[in-house]
């Protein structure tokens, strides 16, 4: 069990401030890699950072655990945080994240495929051609840091 299914048997469903990370893998061809999540909605990978660990380790294997993919070089963009971010689940939880965005083209490794679990596809996507369904947090981070 993770550190936030820990938190929650404590405090239950009330708003927590939560640190997160998002990566934006761009290829050789300048198109980042999108998620399609189990919620239909579009995205870079990324997730919760667990207890002990760094933010760049927390994007990493996320990275690897969403997609197959193995990146090395992370540079960080931007943050997001604040009351537009807030997010009440289906089951009641609640949560401030404090996203921390990466960019790299840094592929290291690994074997494109979505896992299942959290991305049901994987691809990538072009600039102008990002596919509709795309999360409000990834559309600011491409329009801030992606699209020149």
């Amino acid at each position: 069990m993770g550190y936030i299914e820990e938190l929650r048997k404590k405090v239950g469903n009330q708003p927590l401030l939560l640190v997160g990370v998002a990566v934006g893998v761009i290829n050789e061809n300048r198109e980042i890699l999108l998620q399609k999540r189990r919620d239909g909605v579009w995205g870079v990978p990324g997730g919760f950072v667990e207890l002990e660990e760094s933010t760049e380790e927390a994007g990493r294997r996320e990275v690897l655990e969403e997609t197959g993919l193995e990146v090395g070089r992370m540079d960080l963009v931007h943050v997001f945080s604040g009351k537009e971010y807030f997010v009440k689940l289906p089951n009641g939880d609640e949560f401030y994240p404090v996203t921390i965005a990466y960019i790299t083209n840094e592929i290291t490794g690994g074997v494109l495929k979505p896992d299942g679990e959290e991305s049901l596809e994987v691809k990538y996507f072009g600039i102008e051609e990002l596919p509709e369904g795309l999360s409000p947090m990834i559309k600011n981070f491409i329009k801030k840091f992606l699209v020149k």
